[in-house]
């Protein structure tokens, strides 16, 4: 076989495995696997790169190889792609990360309060913006708690709110990104939180996540102690719920519909890095909202009790 089609088919098969099979990547050089696993829907542009190679050498053999990725991306992705009808819910939630340099709170308020939201979560609140979004959102969401730059508005009593410590070891007491609150609803108790891991980088070394996934730790195991049933995370999470990174946060909540729902970075949106997941509850519809002073799109939930 010549060369040519040997690597051919060898990238059309590597291609297939990690799509199928994302964890295969290891994550112990430069965090990889986290890495593939965040922009994973991504590696459906691998198939029409074959396909063009294939063509451009004349080879069936090139062609068929790069339909089996693409029936792998269908497989894992396909779902994503489908209509789905209205389904009844009886909370609606919406996330957002309002961006430290948002000009127009008053504008971003607008495009979350028309999703008509039961609660609404925030990241990256300034001390001198506060009272702005307090005057855009407190006629129709007059509870409301804020510790550090995160902040929860609900249109239901809130209870026991306090911050919630996930900071990494090497970062200071003024760093506070967490906040729970309990939401007195006519359906019962939820405890509500609010949450802004740190961000990722990339640089020589890789996908650097170290601080994320040990604040993602920290943030699993409040989860765990937590005693009501009905919980609610609402949060900037810094990656999508495929990363391994996050599987102490993850594997204790309900996943998401499965839809793209792409909420970074807004000019060009390639993956949700903004969350809403739910215990004892289902997540029946997510979308994302429409572009507001920020670098993130606003994501909003519907959710079963």
């Amino acid at each position: 076989m010549p060369i040519f089609r040997i690597v051919l088919v060898t990238l059309a098969a590597l291609t297939a495995v990690v799509l199928s099979f994302p964890r295969s990547v290891p994550n112990g050089i430069g965090h990889l696997g986290s890495l593939a696993e965040t922009f994973l829907p991504w590696l459906a542009l691998v198939v029409p790169v074959l396909l063009g190679l294939a063509w451009w050498r004349r080879s069936a053999l090139g062609a068929l190889a790069a339909l089996v990725p693409a029936a792998a991306w269908f497989a894992q992705f396909g779902g994503h792609l489908l209509p789905r009808g209205d389904q009844p819910h009886r909370l609606v939630a919406v996330q957002h990360n309002v961006s430290d340099e948002n000009t127009d709170p008053a504008g971003t308020a607008r495009t979350l309060i028309a999703a008509r939201p039961d609660v609404i979560g925030l990241e990256e609140l300034v001390p001198a913006a506060l009272p702005a979004w307090d005057a855009a959102l407190s006629a129709e969401y007059p509870y409301r708690t804020v510790h550090g730059t995160v902040g929860l508005w609900s249109r239901y009593p809130l209870a026991e709110a306090a911050p919630v410590d996930i900071r990494p070891h090497d970062v200071g007491l003024d760093w506070n990104r967490g906040v729970r609150a309990v939401a007195r609803t006519p359906h019962g108790d939820i405890a509500l939180y609010v949450a802004h891991l740190p961000s990722v980088r990339f640089g020589l070394g890789g996908f650097d996540s170290v601080r994320r996934d040990e604040s993602a730790h920290r943030l699993g195991a409040v989860l765990a102690a937590e005693p009501v049933d009905r919980v609610l995370l609402l949060g900037d999470l810094n990656s999508t719920v495929d990363d391994r990174g996050l599987h102490p946060v993850v594997s204790l909540m309900a996943a998401p519909p499965r839809d793209f729902a792409f909420s970074w970075p807004a000019r060009a949106p390639l993956a949700r890095i903004d969350q809403i997941l739910t215990r004892a509850m289902t997540v029946t519809e997510i979308r994302s909202l429409p572009r507001t002073g920020s670098d993130h799109l606003p994501i909003a939930a519907h959710i079963s009790l």
